[in-house]
């Protein structure tokens, strides 16, 4: 019998998985995807019922040679893709490249990189999902049919190389609303009087008057409390106590991984899931050669396997003791809409703990498997047990109220306790007290608040957004957050996004020519309608052409009617310098600026900024002074250039020193001591980075406030 060959996307998935199979099995990979829809026009023939145009992806006809070349030498050929629909996908097109007939060609599935499960996926193999490869196709269509007929009208109307996305215009109108509601907040003022009691020592805050809540708004009413309260008797009236449950959470699936990573490793979703690719695929520990850690990381299933249960049951009665295992394993209901097509994200091989191969894994795999590994075995440990106090203080008409918390068994969270998105209020330990007793009289202390706006996105909350809201699959949250940052349409400012000028813009042109298509609702609902094509419900065609009827009526109108901001002139009352002209304010690559309107004869341009009062005012380039040339003596000036600001010489050209304009900031990546130094994107937008790049690319849009600040 001849050898088999089993395909994969990685080579470091097929190392892996080649150390397992033995000398009968021949492991390739395909890295990624080998066809797709071509990137120079549309490639879907709309009229011949969607027809999608796939040609092999440049560089990859190497790939495919040497596919054919070992599928015609194999027995059978196994292509053992990703377990999604992208996998799925990948399946297809190599199917189609080695074997067209389909007679040697089986399909394999496993959700983990062990010898059991890819033995398991050998030994019953199955046939190419069609229902799954459509799902796929219909996306990839959707996006293309959008992407490829709306971006050109943008180029159009305000400038080339900006793309209009099913999902992430969606993302980027979400990060636009929120900031408008923050610029559109209006603190109000309230005060809070908490009484400071001493022997016992404990605080306590007014909620009541009369029986009924009270909200403090102003100071003067303040400061009316704390005089009539230091005049009060103050005497514990009720004492409530009751022992609440904190249960453990479930094991991650994608989204609730790429959020707790944001939160407390400060992973981006797109190096939560990079990092997760290694840890899947497999790590080299020592001569036992590469070892899949974990289990696949795209998934939104909390299912773990019935061995998984046993081996974390056995785990935890072994090192945390019989208290801390339920007495049946935990099991989890997954979110409503979910494929459940995969276990959880979870570590593969238990023997493995995160210590034992800290060693062989980088910083960054070892935090993140460090997270996967607790959050799994917590959630098949007891729940914590806590005593909730609330004491209950009267002082004349005034109510006021003290809450504590006793962890009386710590449960699950000996090992894992996750982090929240909001800062609560934490609640401290409470003294020993008895109904009626009277209390000394106390420091009455008023404190000023003022209501916060709606907190901007992060990472984690974003994903949690698209996630709760049904836009985007686990799949697809790494990329988008990825798309809009490199299209500038948002940036990250303290680890918060905040839309770009040009971000605004695009996001409303999009949302007032194309409302029924850029929205929560119809994505959400397009997103549910490629589930439904997976699962066998509804024909992919007959969704297509649902979308296309009325989204191309829509198309034709934004051709037209979309507002021209490439040529729209506003006009100011600031004079040409060099012509006398009243300058107009135009839109260009790098957002809004004054111009001639004598162009092309007078092409006379400047910076400009919009005072409070609403006028325009010039803002003048000035070059400032930088010290000496190391070179030649000279002064040596900061001056803006293509690639972003400089440190040049004042007598170039005879002297032609330069030196890169450092910010006086340090680079923030764990152990470089470099400096950020200015530069600029291709599309003219300036950014900031390490000095010592490439050998450290941190690199970020905004530079961190000066305490002065």
């Amino acid at each position: 019998m001849g050898k088999s060959l089993v395909v994969v996307e990685s080579p470091a998935k097929a190392r892996t998985i080649n150390k397992l199979l033995g000398k009968d099995f021949t492991v390739l990979a395909s890295v990624g995807h080998v066809k797709d829809l071509p990137k120079s026009k549309l490639g879907v023939d709309v009229e011949a019922g969607f027809k999608p145009e796939y040609v092999v992806i440049r560089g990859k006809a190497k790939t495919i040679n040497e596919l054919k070349k070992a599928g015609k030498a194999a027995d059978r050929i196994y292509l053992a893709s990703d377990p999604d629909r992208e996998g799925e996908a990948i399946a297809w097109h190599i199917a189609d490249e080695i074997d067209a007939t389909g007679k040697k060609t089986k399909r394999v599935l496993f959700n983990e990189i062990t010898a059991r499960a890819i033995k398991e996926a050998i030994a019953n193999p199955v046939e190419l999902d069609r229902s799954k490869y459509d799902a796929q196709q219909t996306r990839r269509i959707l996006d293309r049919l959008v992407g490829y007929q709306v971006s050109p009208i943008l180029w159009d109307k305000v400038r080339r190389g900006l793309s209009a996305g099913r999902v992430q215009s969606v993302a980027v109108r979400l990060v636009c609303e929120r900031e408008r509601d923050v610029k559109a907040f209006v603190p109000r003022e309230y005060w809070s009087v908490t009484a400071e009691f001493k022997d016992p020592e404990f605080s306590a805050k007014l909620v009541k008057k009369n029986g009924k809540k009270i909200e403090v708004d102003n100071g003067d009413d303040a400061a009316e409390i704390v005089s009539e309260l230091k005049e009060c008797a103050f005497n514990v009236t009720d004492i409530e106590k009751k022992e609440r449950k904190r249960r453990p959470l479930p094991p991650f699936i994608t989204s609730k991984l790429q959020q707790e990573a944001s939160r407390k490793l400060g992973f981006t979703a797109k190096k939560t899931m990079m990092v997760a690719q290694q840890l899947y695929e497999g790590i080299e520990l020592g001569g036992e050669g590469p070892v899949g850690l974990i289990t696949y990381m795209r998934t939104d299933s909390t299912r773990i396997s019935s061995e998984a249960l046993e081996e974390s049951r056995a785990l935890i009665l072994e090192k945390y003791g019989k208290e801390y295992l339920p007495g049946k394993p935990n099991v989890y209901a997954s979110k409503k809409g979910a494929q459940d097509a995969h276990e959880a994200i979870r570590p593969t091989y238990f023997q493995y703990d995160p210590e034992s191969v800290k060693s062989s894994l980088t910083k960054d795999q070892f935090r993140l498997y460090q997270l996967i590994w607790n959050r799994l075995i917590a959630s098949q440990m007891t729940p914590a047990l806590l005593d909730r106090t609330k004491v209950v203080i009267s002082a004349g008409p005034y109510t006021l109220q003290a809450n504590g918390t006793i962890v009386k068994f710590p449960g699950f969270t000996i090992v894992y306790v996750e982090d929240k998105d909001t800062v609560e209020e934490k609640e401290g330990l409470l003294p020993h007290l008895e109904k009626d007793t009277k209390l000394d009289a106390p420091a009455v202390l008023p404190k000023q608040h003022f209501t916060q706006p709606p907190p901007r996105f992060t990472e984690a909350t974003l994903v949690k957004e698209l996630e709760e809201n049904g836009i985007g699959r686990p799949s697809t949250y790494a990329a988008t957050l990825s798309t809009i940052q490199d299209r500038e349409y948002v940036e990250k400012v303290n680890k918060q996004f905040s839309p770009t000028e040009l971000g605004f813009m695009v996001s409303d042109l999009l949302v007032e020519n194309f409302p029924d298509i850029f929205n929560v609702e119809f994505t959400a609902r397009m997103e549910a309608e490629l589930d439904e094509i997976e699962d066998g419900k509804t024909d992919w065609l007959g969704t297509l052409k649902d979308f296309y009827g009325p989204f191309s009526k829509t198309l034709d109108k934004a051709k037209e009617g979309m507002k021209d901001v490439k040529r729209e002139e506003t006009p100011t009352e600031i004079d040409c310098d060099k012509c006398g002209s009243k300058m107009v304010i135009k839109w260009g690559r790098n957002g809004k600026f004054l111009a001639c309107p004598g162009y092309p004869e007078c092409k006379n341009t400047k910076d400009f900024k919009t005072a409070e009062d609403g006028s325009v005012v010039v803002v003048e380039k000035t070059e400032e002074p930088m010290g000496a040339c190391p070179n030649c003596g000279k002064d040596m000036f900061l001056k803006s250039g293509r690639f972003g600001r400089f440190i040049a010489c004042s007598d170039y050209p005879n002297c032609k020193t330069t030196k890169p304009f450092t910010t006086g900031f340090k680079c923030e990546n764990d152990g470089c001591d470099g400096e950020l130094v200015e530069r600029r994107t291709k599309k003219g937008r300036v950014f900031f980075s390490c000095a010592k790049y490439p050998k450290c690319d941190y690199a970020t849009w905004k530079l961190p406030k000066k305490d002065s600040e």
